[in-house]
């Protein structure tokens, strides 16, 4: 599993909240739902998206947005504009001062707006719950990125646009998918940039001799991993592997193989509330329960139950 996947095995779709919002000017939105990750595709006209404390990017058609939360962000047509809607978690609308909303409303299926046409239409799609793998991956973004249409020419938003709005049995599912794909197609695009600081596990997945290490520590955690088992699995000698690994990746093997192996497990422990943490244990690595309880408390402060019920 490497991180781009991990990241859909945490915030991945699974009824995720989707919306088509049809809008007129002046218009502003402040969105303080604190969901973990949010995308906002530009179907039609400009919009800017204005995260807390920081410089607004104006989007056009064809662009694509992700913020990362929990911090509040603005989206409207103008910055200036002051805020008509307050979107809180559950995603509750109100008025700035608490009211009811008022112009803006549901309109159709999974559209809301100011009418059934407008010059702006955009997509939000909100991942609502985040873990602890997909928080290394997240830690990396910036509070909001912007993928310009020409830089990056997609058919997912346009496929979402068209899909978004039909009625029919398994539509959810199929929404779900593609709201993934959106994702982690404009999160490579994203890395892959020359300009872009992707972290430095990220770019070691290119190493010929890092890459292939990390790709068997993610994907066989459980394994009775060591530097010169891993150094032989890779055909490098074990001097070799620790040097590049550490230089690329910025830990060494082992210390990168400890934190994967706990994200995992909480992960696992949120995911799968009836396994018994002696199971967690054998599918990420610890011999034992216990040796899990005494890792996962020093790296998390807190048990394994107390994580799980937290």
């Amino acid at each position: 599993m490497d991180p781009l996947a991990a990241l859909l095995d945490g915030p991945r779709a699974h009824g995720a909240f989707l919306l088509r919002s049809v809008l007129t000017p002046p218009w502003s939105l402040r969105i303080e739902d604190r969901a973990p990750l949010t995308v906002v595709a530009v179907v039609r006209g400009e919009a800017w998206i204005v995260p807390e404390g920081g410089k607004g990017v104006q989007m056009g058609e064809g662009d694509v947005a992700i913020a990362r939360g929990p911090d509040p962000y603005l989206v409207a047509d103008d910055p200036a504009t002051p805020p008509q809607a307050l979107i809180l978690p559950g995603q509750e609308c109100r008025t700035p001062d608490g009211g009811h909303l008022s112009g803006l409303a549901d309109v159709g299926v999974r559209t809301w707006g100011h009418g059934t046409d407008g010059p702006v239409v955009l997509l939000t799609g909100t991942y609502g719950t985040a873990g602890e793998l997909s928080n290394r991956l997240l830690a990396a973004l910036p509070p909001v990125l912007v993928l310009r249409a020409a830089d990056w020419p997609t058919p997912l938003a346009g496929l979402l646009a068209t899909e978004i709005g039909k009625d029919v049995p398994g539509q959810e599912a199929v929404l779900d998918r593609l709201l993934d794909l959106l994702l982690i197609a404009a999160l490579r695009a994203w890395f892959d940039r020359p300009d872009t600081h992707a972290p430095a596990w990220y770019r070691a997945h290119e190493d010929p001799v890092a890459g292939p290490a990390l790709r068997l520590l993610q994907h066989q955690p459980a394994e009775p991993w060591t530097v010169a088992k891993l150094a032989a699995d890779v055909g490098v000698s074990r001097a070799a592997l620790a040097r590049r690994f550490t230089a690329t990746v910025g830990e060494t093997p082992m210390a990168y193989l400890t934190g994967w192996r706990l994200a995992l497990a909480a992960d696992l422990l949120r995911q799968h509330p009836d396994a018994t943490i002696g199971s967690v244990a054998h599918q990420v690595g610890y011999g034992s329960a216990f040796a899990l309880s005494t890792a996962f408390k020093r790296e998390f402060g807190v048990s394994p139950h107390h994580y799980r019920s937290g």
